[in-house]
């Protein structure tokens, strides 16, 4: 009986807990954000300071209640004990907040802006951005506890539907920060796709020279010490710094080689960001390339080698295919810092997505700085979130 009740502790132990804690802490969070946080904030104009409101006065009781419908339902799943459809309700219910917030932030501005004027700005609030983070982190949360794939795609994808819908809808027309779009369509699609050329263009030089060093410092152990102490020390330099330092250089280098001009090499414009991406992309290729193919098992390598396998063949064949898993995660790491770096390509003249943020900047219209740097956070998202989504498709492990 002893032997059967000592038994029996370890089952009790790994039993579901009957809360979640970090949901209800998010949660009250929330409630206390748009409580007592400005939810919306209305200027007389785009450069004037505003006045914040919380959701009631903003949007009125059916405002809070509809907000509250969600939180409330993330609150009571968490309160509840785990079964197999908690966290990807729990996602779905996340995913809900978020669209609930900002149907109401399109609606509340709506409102504000017919009764004030043409020239009136509304922009969104403390506590609108507390309860969008709140959002995001429960639906985050949820989705990296959801062990099937179902469970995890299906509030991501009805969260994205959900936002794509309301987007085309019209209903987040009045928010000034979608006015500032709005006045920047084209431009900002110009520098969306410079953004997007900047950081491919970094990431193929990252790939290309960081994965040459990473095998050659799988290759020569004696040499990885010395590798990775030259790639930490580009790592360390500022980003801003790097950018302009390469000015000097390439400047120089062109009044020496005027042709260079001509296939579009300069000490300002889009190569030496290209340049500057690629020479920060080198230490995060290199380590995971490095880490990928160290940690193929030496007994493969050599069973590949007898059967008489030469060392490209090895390479092509066993050590990438082994180490795929892990080269695509640095694949992912390295894309989404690139993404947040070609942000400065703008200071020298790059364009991309910082051009908004810095025009923001110089003429204090923080909504013109939201939506460079909101592009950015998106972009950097989504690309982190495709690439999750391609390796639970490409390495997940059959069950038995």
């Amino acid at each position: 009986m002893a032997g059967a009740a000592a038994r029996g502790t370890p089952a009790r132990s790994r039993a579901a807990p009957s809360r979640d804690g970090l949901p209800l802490l998010l949660v009250a969070i929330a409630l206390t954000a748009v409580t007592l946080g400005g939810f919306i904030v209305v200027a007389p104009n785009r450069l004037v300071s505003g006045t914040p409101l919380n959701l009631w006065n903003a949007a009125g009781a059916p405002a809070m209640a509809a907000l509250l419908a969600p939180l409330a339902l993330v609150a009571g799943l968490a309160l509840l004990r785990d079964f197999p459809l908690r966290r990807m309700l729990t996602g779905l219910a996340a995913g809900g907040l978020l669209i609930v917030a900002l149907a109401l932030a399109g609606h509340a501005a709506s409102e504000h802006a017919a009764a004030a004027g043409r020239l009136t700005r509304v922009s969104l609030g403390a506590g609108f951005w507390t309860l969008l983070a709140v959002g995001f982190l429960i639906l985050a949360d949820a989705v990296g506890r959801e062990r099937s794939l179902i469970g995890k795609t299906i509030p991501l994808m009805a969260t994205g539907l959900g936002l794509a819908g309301l987007l085309a809808s019209g209903a987040l027309t009045p928010l000034s920060l979608a006015r500032e779009y709005e006045v920047r369509q084209q431009a900002y699609l110009d520098e969306l796709v410079r953004h997007l050329v900047l950081t491919g263009a970094g990431l193929i030089i990252a790939l290309a020279v960081g994965g040459a060093l990473g095998l050659m410092a799988y290759r020569r152990p004696r040499r990885a010490g010395s590798v990775f102490a030259v790639l930490d020390i580009v790592q360390t330099i500022p980003s801003l710094a790097l950018f302009a330092i390469l000015i000097g250089p390439l400047t120089a280098l062109t009044a020496f080689w005027p042709t260079l001009r001509e296939i579009g090499i300069s000490g300002i414009g889009p190569f030496p960001a290209i340049l500057a991406l690629g020479l920060y992309g080198l230490l995060p290729v290199a380590r995971g390339v490095h880490a990928g193919l160290s940690a193929v098992p030496a007994a493969v390598v050599e069973a590949a080698r007898g059967m008489g396998l030469t060392e490209s063949q090895i390479v092509r064949h066993t050590l990438v295919p082994l180490a795929l898993p892990t080269l695509f995660q640095t694949l992912r790491v390295t894309l989404v810092q690139l993404i947040g770096l070609a942000v400065l390509a703008a200071l020298i003249g790059a364009g991309g997505l910082g051009t908004f943020i810095f025009q923001g900047l110089g003429q204090t219209a923080a909504d013109l700085v939201l939506l460079g740097a909101l592009s950015a956070i998106a972009l950097a998202l989504l690309a982190d979130i495709a690439l999750r989504a391609a390796s639970l498709l490409l390495f997940r492990r059959p069950a038995r």
